[in-house]
């Protein structure tokens, strides 16, 4: 007999987060107290499906769209900041790829079939590169040696592949940035204990060293100049923004809910009134700015406008998170700055959202 399977709609991924939520949320003060990495909601996002669930249909995965997917690591990260943005950056390569598979016929079918029969987690060196690069790629026979020490690398305990680049002092070319993927299990290849801060303590961003890691030539998968604009870091700014946005949305809605939850137990006076009114301003500045961002990406064509657009919205929609945190601290009163409320934390974590490119 044929089983009805649910419909996987966007309510139904947004279900699946909110239950991850509320079972994250219990462990996310100590993951922030010991600084230690969120481990365990890993193995949630891969028992839920949600790892490769934005790979196409066709390639093996669910099809979820890049607006589901934000809204997914929004929910996330209302419970705890620092999974949904770890998550995001594993989501944003995923989606990266998926687009230029779709739009671009781009080579990158076995990557994103991996990722979704594997369960593979992507790892973005981005906060280390960027249009520079970081780091040397040396010729050898069959390929390059990588050496290089690739900071801010979230997620990177739970990782497969790290998605990083090199620069190669081309003889024709000139200084060359390579993109390639490297396995965590690759020989030369290091995580070293750096992750201490101020916030998003839980997504063991560590430093990863890359000591005469051997990349074969057929892996190579780009090659653009340094420091140059490309057309592949439009595509980056397009899609990866808007869902590392949602997560710090996600942690200045925790605190709003958190701020009210502590406010009804006041007296009402015109002031805590005042206060709060500010306060869901600045969520609405934050959620209006990220909702443009994302309908930005389902519309628009990767290029120098669309970034601008998108740069915009996230200068924007961050300053309004790190404000709608402000503002929880003074309606909750003085019960926010003890070490145990939640607000305390997302006062922490939201500081991240100054520190993307």
């Amino acid at each position: 007999m044929l089983v009805a399977t649910e419909e996987k709609t966007p309510e139904y991924w947004y279900g699946i987060a909110d239950r991850i939520a509320a079972k994250i949320g219990e462990t996310a003060a100590a993951h922030d107290r010991d600084g230690s990495f969120v481990a365990e909601n890993y193995d949630l996002l891969r028992e839920s499906g949600l790892i490769g669930a934005a790979v196409p249909v066709e390639l093996g995965g669910d099809g979820m769209d890049h607006a589901t997917l934000c809204g997914v690591v929004r929910r996330i990260g209302r419970a705890c900041g620092s999974t949904a943005l770890a998550f995001s950056m594993h989501c944003h390569q995923v989606a990266v790829a998926a687009w230029r598979w779709q739009h671009m016929q781009a080579p990158i079918d076995g990557l994103l079939r991996r990722v979704a029969a594997e369960n593979l987690v992507l790892v973005s060196s981005g906060g280390s590169d960027w249009l520079q690069g970081a780091g040397t790629a040396t010729k050898v026979d069959g390929g390059f040696r990588i050496d290089a020490r690739k900071v801010f690398s979230s997620g990177c305990q739970a990782g497969s592949l790290l998605m990083t680049s090199a620069v190669y002092d081309d003889p024709e070319a000139g200084a060359t940035v390579l993109h390639f993927a490297i396995p965590f299990a690759a020989e030369g290849v290091t995580i070293l204990d750096t992750w201490d801060t101020m916030g998003m303590r839980g997504t063991g961003s560590h430093d990863v060293e890359l000591k005469a890691v051997f990349v074969a030539d057929a892996a190579v998968s780009g090659r653009r100049p340094q420091g140059k604009w490309h057309p592949l870091f439009h595509i980056i700014s397009m899609i990866a923004f808007p869902l590392i946005y949602s997560a710090y949305l996600g942690v200045a809605e925790g605190a709003r809910d958190a701020a009210l939850e502590m406010a009804r137990k006041k007296p009402a006076n015109a002031g805590l009134v005042s206060l709060t009114g500010e306060m869901q301003n600045a969520v609405w500045t934050a959620e209006t700015a990220l909702t443009a961002m994302i309908a930005t990406a389902a519309t628009a064509q990767p290029g120098p406008e669309t970034t601008s657009r998108v740069m915009t919205g996230r200068t924007v929609a961050g300053r309004a998170a790190i404000r709608t945190v402000e503002l929880a601290l003074e309606v909750a009163g003085g019960g926010a700055f003890y070490r145990k409320s939640p607000i305390e934390r997302a006062f922490r974590d939201i500081q991240g959202a100054r520190f993307h490119p």
